[in-house]
């Protein structure tokens, strides 16, 4: 999964942020339209009560906008700085490579969703080792990053114990 995540992060950051961008905030409105399904899945592995999954469906979608927000803000053209010598300098900014994110049990889509985001706005990609405890959820997440176009040499699910795939 790694090698396939190092490979595709090149083309993946190449997108740039108004692409990612787009992606995500595709991401925020399936979230929503599938929010019974994620009320349930919270509900069955995380214990949720049906506000508190609610409002984290709410979070997980403006964590997807926020990052948006930032892909297009952070990773548009590159700008120029201030040049005092006469010299040219810009700033240009990039992904760096593939992001482990490790998400807890107790938020297991808004704190999933908010790393994965965050990583993949910044054109890095994404092995996402969800809890144990909460799989179902964080393959539906996956699902539909997936779904609104994340390419899937961009992100891998990696669910597994914390013994085995999270200590590797």
């Amino acid at each position: 999964a790694l090698d396939v995540l190092a490979k595709g992060q090149i083309a993946w950051d190449a997108r740039g942020g108004a692409s990612r961008a787009e992606i995500l905030e595709r991401v925020a409105t399936i979230l929503e339209r599938d929010r019974d399904a994620f009320v349930a899945l919270l509900a069955r592995e995380a214990g949720k009560t049906r506000g508190d999954a609610i409002a984290e469906v709410r979070e997980a979608a403006d964590f997807c906008r926020y990052y948006a927000v930032g892909a297009r803000r952070e990773f548009a053209d590159p700008a120029a700085l201030p040049s005092p010598t006469g010299e040219a300098n810009m700033l240009t900014l990039r992904g760096r490579g593939v992001f482990a994110c490790i998400s807890p049990w107790n938020f297991p889509l808004a704190i999933f969703t908010g790393q994965v985001a965050a990583a993949l706005a910044a054109g890095n990609t994404v092995a996402a080792k969800p809890a144990e405890q909460t799989p179902l959820t964080a393959a539906h997440v996956v699902r539909s990053l997936l779904d609104a176009g994340v390419p899937g040499d961009a992100l891998a699910l990696l669910p597994g114990t914390g013994e085995t795939v999270g200590a590797a």
